[in-house]
């Protein structure tokens, strides 16, 4: 039995709430059981100067977490005068995901920032980041396609992500803090709304895993995926 009462292969409760602030070209609020995360797009005019005069678009992404989001305070990164390596890590991931599911031809010499804010933590932050990052992305293209700034649609699939993990010799599908905290295999699956991989990130923590248990934990993801991308496109709709 999971710490939570849940099945093996049961996600947490998944709810996206959009339009959440007043300002941002795109927003919403996710909600992966006890993670919640507040991700917003910004569109900016002009892309980086490494695309200039290239016709191509960019996505990027940072991430960052609340000093209460976890049940210790911590120091906000901007008072330490950098960001940790974890931050900076999380960040890049959440940028190559959302990419991966973008004709950046398509979406012009121009960049869009999504920040992805963890309000509260319980386990898989980086997946709830990237799967709102995603609704965000998809509300900001909206407006550029709405008011004519682009004529073709630059966003090419969803793209969302779960954890999955190897926790009491069992696979779990979408791991909380609990779960992650113990597991003996943890990996996070980023994937597209057609099931293409986009990146799988695995690691033994204290015991290895089998080709066949890692088999298992994808076949967990892509059924976790499919409810994710079915909960994004309600939020869109």
């Amino acid at each position: 039995m999971r710490p939570s009462g849940r099945t093996l292969s049961e996600m947490r409760p998944i709810s996206i709430e959009t339009g959440i602030t007043k300002h941002a070209e795109g927003s919403c609020l996710i909600r992966m059981g006890d993670t919640h995360v507040l991700c917003t797009a910004t569109i900016e005019d002009k892309a980086p100067s490494f695309l200039k005069g290239s016709g191509l678009g960019w996505v990027t992404a940072e991430y960052g977490m609340l000093p209460r989001a976890t049940n210790t305070r911590n120091r906000r990164e901007a008072a330490a005068g950098k960001q940790s390596g974890r931050t900076q890590e999380i960040q890049r991931l959440i940028g190559r995901a959302l990419r991966a599911g973008v004709d950046r031809s398509a979406l012009g010499e121009r960049q869009i920032v999504v920040d992805c804010d963890v309000i509260q933590a319980d386990g898989g932050t980086r997946c709830a980041s990237i799967t709102g990052g995603w609704v965000a992305l998809r509300i900001a293209v909206n407006r550029l396609l709405r008011a004519g700034m682009i004529t073709s649609d630059p966003l090419v699939d969803h793209v969302a992500a779960v954890s999955c993990g190897i926790y009491a010799g069992q696979p779990l599908l979408d791991l909380d803090y609990a779960e992650d905290s113990e597991a003996g295999t943890d990996g996070n699956f980023i994937l597209t709304g057609r099931g293409r991989l986009i990146e799988v990130q695995m690691s033994a923590e204290g015991s290895t895993f089998s080709r066949d248990e890692m088999g298992q934990l994808l076949d967990l993801a892509e059924a976790g995926i499919q409810d994710l991308v079915a909960a994004q496109k309600v939020a869109i709709a």
